[in-house]
Parts: C-alpha cells; sequence; structure tokens
C-alpha cells in the first residue's frame, strides 16, 4: 500500500497547527501520531507552554468538533457524559449529551477533579461510548482526548490512578521554545493568535480514513516480539513497582505503525518503536519508593532498557510482499 498520501496529508496538518505552537514540529507530530492511532494523549508541562493551544490548534486542523472541559473539584460525572432529564411538553425522559460527545475532547487540567468525576472517562476513552440511566450512547468518530495537568502547582490536586493513566496512549511534554521561537511568539501574537485564524485542511471522515490506513502498516514478527521484549523488560526492572500491561504493548505497536505512515512508509522500523517507547510508558510505570528517593524516573528506566534490549537486525527493511 503506497502511504505517500498519508504522508502529505499528515505534513499539511503539522505544517497547520505548527502555526500556533511554534518550534515544536516533533511535539506536534507525535501528538498526530496518538490520534491517527486510535489513542488518547495526556500532556503534562508547566503553565504557560501551550498545551490548549496545541489542543485547540489540532481541533481546528482537522475541521472537528471541538469542546473543552474544565476540570475543577466541584466537576461532577453527569458535568461531562449528560444527563437524562424530564421534558414537560411531551411527559417523556430525554437524554441531554454532555460535552464528551465530541470529535476532539480537552480535559484541561484533569487532575484537579476528584477521582469520581475522573472515572466517567473510562468508559469513554476505552469502549468510546457512554452508558446513562442503563442507556449506552456510542461517542463520535473520530474520537480523541486531550488530557492536560500541571507538573507544578499540585496543592489540592488529585493524582490520576493507575487505571486512568494506562487508558492514555502516550504522555507528552512540551517544553519551553526557543529563544528565537519564543522571539517569533511574541511578534505573531502582537494583535491577535495565531490559533483563532487557523483553517481545516480536512474534516472527521479523512481524519477517520487516515485511521484505517495507519492499521495497515506492516509490522514484522521481530518487531513484534521487540515490543514485547521491551514490555516484558519492565516487569522485572528492579526500580519498577509496576511495569506495563498488554494494553502498553498494543499501544506501543499502534503509536509505531502510525508514526511510520506519517513518514510515508508501509513498515515500521525499530527507530519508530525506540522512538515512541517513551511516551508510551513511562507514564503506566511506577518507580519503587526506595529507588524515586534516589532521583530514579521511570523514563530513566524505559532508556536503560531500551540500551539493553537488542534492536532486531534486518528489520527496518522487512515489509509485505
Amino acid at each position: 500500500m503506497d502511504f505517500s498520501d498519508v504522508q502529505e496529508q499528515s505534513a499539511r496538518i503539522l505544517g497547520s497547527v505548527e502555526t500556533a505552537i511554534v518550534g515544536k514540529r516533533t511535539v506536534i507530530e507525535h501528538a498526530l501520531a496518538v490520534l491517527l492511532a486510535h489513542g488518547h494523549l495526556l500532556i503534562e508541562d508547566i503553565p504557560g507552554v501551550g498545551k490548549t493551544t496545541l489542543a485547540k490548534a489540532l481541533a481546528r486542523t482537522l475541521g472537528c468538533d471541538f469542546k473543552r472541559i474544565q476540570f475543577t473539584p466541584d466537576l461532577l460525572p453527569s458535568d461531562i457524559t449528560g444527563t437524562t432529564i424530564y421534558n414537560q411538553k411531551t411527559g417523556e425522559f430525554q437524554f441531554r449529551p454532555g460535552p464528551i460527545f465530541a470529535n476532539v475532547v480537552l480535559a484541561d487540567e484533569i487532575n484537579r477533579s476528584t477521582p469520581k468525576t475522573q472515572s466517567a472517562l473510562l468508559e469513554c476513552m476505552e469502549e468510546r461510548q457512554v452508558t446513562v440511566d442503563s442507556i449506552t450512547y456510542p461517542l463520535p468518530s473520530p474520537f480523541f482526548v486531550i488530557a492536560t495537568q500541571n507538573n507544578v502547582e499540585l496543592t489540592g490536586t488529585y493524582p490520576l490512578p493507575e487505571a486512568q493513566l494506562d487508558r492514555f496512549m502516550a504522555r507528552l511534554t512540551v517544553g519551553y521554545p526557543g529563544r528565537e521561537e519564543e522571539l517569533r511568539i511574541l511578534e505573531d501574537q502582537v494583535q491577535t493568535r495565531p490559533v483563532d485564524l487557523i483553517e481545516p485542511v480536512m474534516d472527521g471522515d479523512a481524519v477517520t480514513m487516515m485511521q484505517r490506513q495507519v492499521r495497515q502498516v506492516h509490522v514484522d514478527g521481530t518487531l513484534r516480539a521487540y515490543i514485547l521484549d521491551i514490555v516484558a523488560a519492565t516487569r522485572v526492572h528492579p526500580a519498577l513497582a509496576l511495569g506495563g500491561s498488554p494494553r502498553a504493548s498494543l499501544n506501543l505497536l499502534h503509536a509505531a505503525q502510525s508514526l511510520a505512515a506519517i513518514h510515508g512508509r508501509p513498515y515500521v522500523t525499530p527507530d519508530d518503536i525506540k522512538t515512541m517507547s517513551p511516551h508510551v510508558l513511562a507514564h503506566r510505570l511506577i518507580v519503587r519508593p526506595e529507588h524515586k528517593i534516589k532521583g530514579t524516573t521511570a523514563d530513566a528506566c524505559v532508556q536503560q532498557i531500551l540500551q539493553r534490549i537488542p534492536v532486531p537486525v534486518g528489520a527496518a527493511i522487512s515489509q509485505p510482499v
């Protein structure tokens, strides 16, 4: 299968989003890879680096329905999923959909709401449906959740439980822009905001088609074994109390397929897997307390594993006949 069209469409998306998120093409590319892999994204960083802007820019570029949910301590599950109300005119109960019924949903500062409210996203993210009063409603396609949280200002927040973190295919950080990039940001936003000027380059149906094409990317058997070796190593790493789940293996497979398609390749290479591994695995891992106080991080453990696991030889050129 020719993936040049996926590469061309991806380049258009990246170029459009980059007008609002300056100097972060790699971050945008990885966010797009998660979307095309049918995943959900957690962006964790300090305030003011463009987490919300990235979500808005991506939604505007894709021409998709966008909803933003500001997570606060008093937010209720029904504020997300919707509720059933009684219509006095018809004498019947009617379902009023919540903001989760959108193509791109921004869960802003997700760790500021209670675990009860956070858990309202579990069914939505995994099964892409909402159940209210024993009635199940399908969510639109494509469906992409982008959640943000600050890694500072943790007072009054509720850390996401492991089950919730495991629903996110990847975690990304945006980081500070370089001096030249920040100067361009100042120049571009003297009178207006570039994100408000973004025009759609496609629609939801085109995104769905790209998602289907991504799943056609070939993954050599040696690379599937390579993925399993990496994830299995997280389960026995001496510094980790919790390793990657089978969902992590699947997410890494699909994320690598997506990255290959974005680059126009019909097959996955070891570099695709190595590139996406820290983003897909690190947020799922729990570092043992005795290692955490020594400064060991989940990201460092993933890098150690990638250096130790032998890379399959010749798999880079493997592709379907």
